[in-house]
């Protein structure tokens, strides 16, 4: 499977720091670091499986505690 991305970030009066900043911004949110991570070595099917259903669960609660804090039903983070 072949996907190709394109980022791109404009480098503004000089400043590659900047640049580069953005661009590591834009490489997390895509989740790429998070994927070159999970391809270093070879993942079981069934390793993998369960790690795809704990993450689910992870974020079915993280969204449970969200929609909760909304309502009032529980107090936020100080």
């Amino acid at each position: 499977m072949k996907v190709v991305c394109r980022v791109q970030v404009v480098v503004r009066d000089n400043n590659v720091d900047q640049a580069l900043r953005a661009l590591k911004k834009k490489l997390q949110r895509e989740g790429v670091f998070r994927e070159m991570k999970l391809r270093n070595y070879y993942e079981k099917p069934s390793e993998k499986k369960a790690r795809q259903k704990a993450e689910a669960v992870r974020r079915a609660r993280k969204l449970a505690r969200k929609r909760m804090q909304r309502e009032g039903l529980v107090a936020g983070r100080r």
